[in-house]
């Protein structure tokens, strides 16, 4: 298929996922990398408390605490 008639297709609304190949997707600057921090016991315990809290994992609590301070430091 032309790129031309994919576009056409796509800009239709067509399902276009039969003619993708998604098992190379990729999601540039998302790829992840494991660190090691180390954190106070007290930390962890308050970390673990709020992630009981809100139903989620430890490591789920700090990516968005993380994120945020992050995207609120670049503005």
């Amino acid at each position: 298929m032309k790129a031309e008639e994919f576009d056409k297709k796509f800009e239709e609304g067509q399902d276009i996922s039969a003619y993708l190949d998604l098992s190379k997707a990729t999601r540039p600057g998302l790829e992840q990398q494991r660190v090691n921090v180390d954190f106070p016991r007290w930390m962890l315990h308050a970390l673990d408390k709020e992630a009981k809290r809100l139903g989620v994992p430890r490591q789920s609590i700090i990516k968005v605490w993380i994120a945020e301070r992050l995207a609120k430091q670049s503005k």
